[in-house]
């Protein structure tokens, strides 16, 4: 069955991000969702590119404490399922630095 959840988004990273559903919604762990930032929101600079650029398949890793006037989790922690990317500019520095 196909759902649509609006959410709220923290905590995001080139892997991982923290989301607060708006309405009472119970997802299993372990779950692979598709992830997308909502289109206006897309163009921060902030975000990760992959992000950026629309919808991203995503795994349930944890589920947040239960809220108790509605028996659902307070949030998810969804890892983005994305290739590894390259190393990144800073650790290469810090790579060319230790040798």
């Amino acid at each position: 069955m196909l759902r649509f959840v609006s959410v709220i988004t923290r905590d995001v990273s080139d892997v991982d991000a923290f989301v607060e559903c708006q309405v009472p919604a119970s997802i299993p762990l372990y779950r692979l969702v598709h992830f997308q930032i909502e289109r206006p929101a897309r163009d921060s600079h902030e975000l990760p590119p992959v992000l950026q650029q629309g919808k991203v398949l995503s795994a349930v890793y944890r589920v947040g404490p239960y809220k108790s006037s509605t028996g659902t989790p307070q949030g998810y922690a969804l890892r983005l399922l994305v290739e590894p990317q390259h190393a990144t500019a800073a650790a290469r520095e810090a790579l060319a630095v230790a040798n």
